[in-house]
């Protein structure tokens, strides 16, 4: 599909104060686009939005809450006047054995990742419909391949998936497109987080050419700009993940051999592995709940 010019354009990004959303709300900015930035660090976000070529404006919101994505939608909307794109890209993680897994980080993960998308898609499509727009879902190659040690993770990123590929289907033939973003190992706070057990790292260092490396963040976003500007309806953040889906078939029974050769190998060190949600992100949704509890 041919480029899409993002000047005049109005972008919604969710997670928007570090990582991912936050580069991709800078690179949308410079095309012109004005950017609404919702996450759960305000004072993060009103310094990115500082750094931002145009127009912008931050909304502090936690993605699974109804009534606090849908005040954001009508504001944001009464700001701008409009939204043509959407970008669901707020998400946490967390890693080690399900057994031992602390229940509310492992829902958790469920819940901002794929009940957070679901509820970012259900606040903004009736605005989408209105500008014939596109929503772009964040999903990852946990979406593709299975892992263990990351069983909410890739459950979240499945399930997100499924939504956006259903999603598409409905909301064609009102005019909105849908895409689906995947990412592998990127240089964020979150893969950074992970890296600091030395078991995940380890066991990812052990995945075969090309998934065991932790690739740069600029290229990634470059390309999700790139999808974004074509409203494509499957974005790739590195070149070689458009191979995988030819594959992907095959990837749970390969998986399900080689990883209980790993897990084996790693079963004396994996006591005392932390269960929390992991990076800069995972502690500042802690912290948010935290606050609302008291």
């Amino acid at each position: 599909m041919s480029k899409v010019s993002l000047e005049g354009q109005v972008a919604v990004v969710t997670g928007a104060a570090r990582g991912v959303g936050e580069l991709l709300a800078r690179k949308l900015s410079a095309r012109g686009a004005s950017v609404a930035l919702v996450g759960l660090e305000p004072d993060l976000l009103k310094q990115v939005g500082e750094r931002l070529h145009g127009d912008s404006d931050h909304w502090h919101a936690d993605v699974t809450d109804h009534e606090a994505m849908a005040r954001v939608a009508r504001e944001v909307k009464e700001r701008f006047g409009k939204v043509d794109i959407v970008v669901a890209n707020a998400g946490v993680a967390t890693g080690g054995p399900f057994v031992d897994s602390d229940p509310d980080s492992w829902r958790r993960v469920i819940e901002v990742n794929l009940i957070g998308s679901a509820v970012t898609g259900r606040a903004f499509l009736p605005v989408l419909m209105e500008s014939r727009g596109y929503l772009l879902q964040i999903a990852s190659l946990a979406a593709i391949t299975p892992a263990p040690m990351m069983t909410a993770y890739c459950a979240s990123k499945s399930g997100v998936e499924a939504y956006a590929h259903s999603l598409r289907a409905e909301v064609g033939h009102r005019g909105v497109r849908v895409g689906v973003g995947y990412l592998s190992w990127t240089d964020t706070d979150m893969v950074r987080g992970a890296d600091q057990e030395d078991v995940m790292r380890e066991l990812r260092q052990r995945l075969p050419w090309p998934s065991n490396k932790t690739y740069p963040l600029g290229p990634a976003v470059d390309r999700l700009v790139a999808g974004i500007e074509r409203r494509s309806s499957h974005v790739y953040g590195q070149w070689w993940l458009r191979g995988m889906q030819g594959v992907r078939g095959y990837l749970p029974g390969l998986i399900g051999t080689v990883g209980q050769r790993e897990m084996k190998r790693f079963a004396p060190r994996l006591q005392g592995m932390g269960t929390g949600l992991v990076g800069a992100g995972g502690a500042a949704d802690e912290q948010a709940r935290a606050t609302v509890r008291r």
